[in-house]
């Protein structure tokens, strides 16, 4: 099988694509035809090397496929059925916690840049009805990170209002969510051209951080002055100043992503005085994965794709989601 790999200390250079044997599933296991995988944050930090693995690890946490064999043992799948991976395999419901966080694909463990998987049967959920494997491969990692943040985590209702960052995956997903939700969107971009491709997709309020810096007591002032309700944080350190004017008090910030750095100054006298809820968001668990594949059959919700790249050319896809360039998911496909 055909396979990408990353060699010891990272960077684009460093993904080689080579042959190794086909996998043999075995108990417990079922073997599954990759045919798409999506890029997301954590895996560009696994082969730029800001997260350390081992040498030839195959990257990619997301991968959707069908199951060509099964191992013994295994009753609740069969070959012909259509697979979506999970990021965190063994975290199937509670609380996350350091055992369940564990065996991440294409990070603790192999991952998805591969023609043929071979895992745990229970490291998988259907796909969505109708939807291709493209489209289903955007899911396990950035649309469960919006979900879990916003649905989980928030419990947003109709009525309330959510900031959103940016025009990557999470983001995307979380105005999507959040406006089939019955909520107001504010969301901020640094691009004319993509915060109108935002309004679109029914952002209501949008702001140019690159033009108006102070975006936290501007989208405050959107709201009446009261603040929004939840702010889904992607920018980290860089940005929680701003997401801080911005948020109610008592408001909950769910902070999902360190795209600005992975520390910096943060004035926690506002975070203390507006008491607010801030909760650090990893992706969720196969409960969460099951509950919003079920929500988005029903809500007609699609993935917004930017562009697809053949397993050969993976390298190109991690430099195109460097130049930032992308609005939503970049896709993998064999």
């Amino acid at each position: 099988m055909k396979i990408a790999a990353v060699k010891a200390g990272g960077g684009l250079d460093n993904i080689v694509v080579e042959t190794r044997p086909d996998p043999t599933p075995r108990a417990g296991e079922v073997l599954v035809r990759v045919h798409a995988s999506s890029l997301n944050f954590h895996d560009f930090a696994v082969v730029t090397g800001r997260i350390a693995v081992a040498d030839g690890r195959i990257p990619m946490s997301d991968g959707a496929g069908e199951v060509v064999a099964v191992g013994p043992g295994v009753t609740t799948l069969k070959p012909g059925d259509q697979v979506l991976s999970l990021f965190f395999p063994n975290w199937v419901a509670g609380e996350p916690c350091r055992e369940r966080m564990g065996s991440v694909p294409g990070d603790h463990a192999d991952g998805f840049a591969a023609e043929l998987v071979a895992a745990p049967a229970s490291a998988f959920t259907r796909l969505p009805a109708g939807w291709s494997y493209r489209e289903a491969a955007t899911l396990p990692c950035a649309a469960l990170t919006a979900w879990r943040a916003l649905m989980v985590e928030a419990r947003i209702k109709p009525g309330d209002v959510v900031l959103t960052q940016g025009t990557g995956g999470v983001s995307i997903f979380a105005l999507q969510f959040a406006k089939a939700a019955g909520a107001t969107v504010i969301s901020t971009s640094s691009s004319a051209e993509k915060l109108d491709r935002l309004k679109g997709l029914g952002a209501d309020h949008l702001i140019n951080y690159r033009e108006q810096a102070e975006w936290g007591p501007a989208a405050a002032a959107l709201t009446g002055g009261r603040g929004v309700d939840v702010v889904v944080e992607v920018g980290g350190a860089g940005t929680m100043a701003q997401s801080l004017q911005a948020i109610r008090v008592s408001g909950h910030i769910s902070l999902i992503g360190v795209l600005t750095g992975w520390a910096g100054e943060v004035p926690t006298a506002i975070a203390m005085n507006k008491n607010v809820a801030i909760k650090g968001v990893t992706v969720g668990s196969r409960e969460h994965q099951e509950d919003m594949i079920k929500a988005l059959e029903t809500s007609g919700i699609r993935p917004v794709i930017d562009s697809s790249f053949t397993l050969d050319r993976i390298a190109d896809a991690f430099a195109h989601q460097a130049s930032n360039k992308h609005f939503g998911k970049i896709c993998l496909e064999f």
